[in-house]
């Protein structure tokens, strides 16, 4: 079974018209999230733009137009909580990571040590969902969850 089945498609409700668009990530500087992002990931500036004190961008994968990462940087951070394992992760209610999707986990966590990129959790299956996993984290403290497709 390559996927699990969805339960049908409630076109009857009143935000029948939500679609994913984005997720916003928080940095001390925007130079420092293109770094990451454009530098490591291959990510492509979408649109940039100013906000207060902030300098703000769109981001997207390398050959991907539906999803966006909005970066907020600069203004006045606070330092997240440095993650070096899976388990630690866990006990902190709010948001915990956003996931990209990927043909092989195995050969892109091994891309993504070649640029010096730190692995929060190593590859691992989780047969109810059909799914490989790893997860890393970016230099300010987001966590990346990247998910393989099993047949």
């Amino acid at each position: 079974m390559a996927d699990f089945t969805p339960p049908p498609k409630n076109s009857a409700s009143p935000f029948a018209d939500m679609r994913g668009h984005h997720v916003a990530l928080r940095a001390p500087s925007l130079e420092e999230a293109k770094a990451f992002y454009v530098g490591k990931l291959d990510f492509r500036v979408i649109a940039e733009w100013d906000f207060a004190d902030m300098k703000l961008a769109y981001m997207a994968p390398p050959t991907h137009d539906d999803f966006y990462i909005e970066v907020l940087g600069g203004g006045n951070t606070i330092e997240a909580r440095p993650y070096t394992d899976l388990g630690d992760t866990l006990k902190y209610r709010g948001y915990h990571h956003f996931c990209l999707s990927v043909t092989s986990v195995n050969e892109t966590v091994g891309k993504l040590r070649e640029r010096g990129v730190p692995i929060i959790a190593e590859p691992f299956e989780i047969a109810a969902i059909h799914r490989k996993l790893a997860i890393f984290c970016d230099p300010f403290g987001n966590l990346i969850e990247l998910a393989e497709v099993l047949s």
